[in-house]
């Protein structure tokens, strides 16, 4: 059941992974899950005895059994709080479009909602129909890393259940590597990894790694390792900050060398970059650690070529080592009548040590709940199919770098999307693709949104 499960959540996030490079941003979108599915129906749960129903919204597949065999174990451990999941998988657009409609309205929402990152800002202004989770959330709080809960938060309160941690990692294909001298164990700056690139491209003639025009993966890694952001502190638009600048000119100066290029499709988690992966023409990837579920299904022929590293920083000794890439958010309907069940049931299915066990055994991600993380027998296990794809175990490097977990503010302001599409349709492709001068496209940009913002 788990690897029928896995290969239809992956077949779907293909058309996700377009969503956060070229519109909304999701985790899904870009990301791990599928935002982009079309499919429709609903399932319910079949339970014994005394029992409350709980209406579920979700635009993601896998999630409606996964959602379901959790609840069963919930049901188990709780005979006195039985819960009935019924649940609806609807598109991605119409099922947030809904949502919005139901809430405004105080009729038809559900009790629980999936809601990709990149709509929920969206649904945290004006009067928030969302229940607060603070409380829910609390006895599980200790372990779970807190950037990835501040996306959906405002003000200090919670109103999302996280699906992962998403942490940007180093993908290198150590083979390739050995074959040009270089050691990617030594890389441990950007200039570190530009110096590595020049050398692979001066030994072998090929691309070391690729410069994104439909993703910010490694820009937003980069821009939030430098204290950088979109916006400014009173959250006017920022794009041309001196920070922003450098970044993008720094990945211009890479791009320049010869060794960093532009790749099909823009990003490496796209259709048309996979086969370009697959042959070797490309050595690394920057990207969220579920890129590992990519590598599985899309390249299966790098298996046990592949070393999973923290990535690169400015400096070692700046505080912010990665971020989180990609999410969706659980939340729960205030008015529900079953609001506070809710809550309870969501936080186990979606924070619990044994929940969290599951995202890594089945999906091969990154579980937010970092008690998991030293568990050996399961990250270690000779038997997942991840531990045998990579030459290293993969939570070594995200152990390395946990307290050092972060994200950029801008991702939970309502101005966020607009910026997104901007950057993976035209900003990135002026500078990378067009040789427009990057603070020229920036400012281009800048005044694009502000005229959308009316700033």
């Amino acid at each position: 059941m788990k690897k029928k499960l896995l290969s239809v959540l992956l077949c779907l996030s293909m058309t996700a992974s377009m969503l956060i490079g070229c519109s909304a941003g999701s985790e899904d979108g870009g990301s791990d899950e599928s935002s982009g599915s079309n499919s429709a129906g609903t399932t319910e749960m079949e339970v014994e005895g005394d029992y409350t129903e709980l209406e579920v919204w979700t635009f993601i597949e896998l999630h409606q059994q996964f959602y379901m065999d959790m609840a069963e174990k919930w049901n188990e451990e709780h005979p006195d709080k039985k819960v009935k999941l019924v649940l609806s998988n609807l598109a991605y657009d119409d099922m947030h479009n809904k949502l919005s409609l139901a809430l405004e309205s105080g009729e038809g929402a559900p009790d629980v909602v999936d809601i990709e990152l990149g709509k929920f800002p969206a649904f945290m202004t004006g009067k928030i129909g969302l229940m607060d989770l603070t409380s829910a959330i609390e006895p599980y709080k200790a372990n779970v890393v807190e950037s990835r809960l501040n996306i959906y938060g405002k003000d200090g309160a919670y109103y999302g259940f996280p699906t992962h941690v998403g942490a940007t990692m180093a993908f290198y294909n150590t083979e390739l590597l050995e074959e040009a001298g270089v050691d990617y164990t030594t890389i441990k700056t950007w200039d570190d990894f530009k110096n590595a690139g020049v050398t692979y491209y001066e030994k072998t003639g090929k691309q070391f790694a690729c410069v994104e025009t439909t993703a910010q993966w490694m820009i937003n890694l980069m821009l939030a390792q430098k204290g950088g952001d979109y916006l400014a502190e009173d959250g006017s638009l920022d794009l041309t900050n001196d920070k922003m600048v450098e970044v993008l000119q720094y990945i211009k100066d890479m791009q320049d060398t010869g060794a960093f290029s532009t790749i099909p499709g823009g990003q490496p988690d796209n259709e048309e970059a996979y086969p370009v992966y697959n042959s070797g023409d490309y050595a690394v990837q920057i990207m969220p650690f579920w890129q590992t579920s990519r590598y599985v299904n899309y390249m299966s022929d790098l298996s046990g070529k592949v070393a999973i590293a923290a990535p690169p920083v400015w400096n070692e000794s700046d505080p912010v080592k990665t971020i989180g890439g990609g999410g969706t958010g659980t939340a729960v309907v205030k008015d529900s009548e079953n609001a506070d069940l809710a809550a309870e049931v969501f936080a186990y299915i979606k924070l619990s040590e044994e929940a969290n066990e599951e995202v890594w055994n089945v999906l091969g991600f990154d579980p937010v709940n970092t008690a998991v993380w030293t568990d050996t027998e399961l990250t270690q296990n000779p038997d997942n199919q991840f531990v045998q794809f990579f030459n290293t175990y993969p939570f070594d490097p995200l152990l390395t770098i946990q307290d050092g977990i972060s994200s950029l503010e801008s991702l939970t302001d309502e101005k966020f999307p607009s910026i997104n599409n901007e950057f993976c349709t035209v900003t990135l492709n002026n500078i990378y693709e067009e040789g427009m001068d990057v603070k020229e496209a920036l400012e281009q940009s800048q005044e694009t949104l502000v005229n959308e913002f009316g700033e």
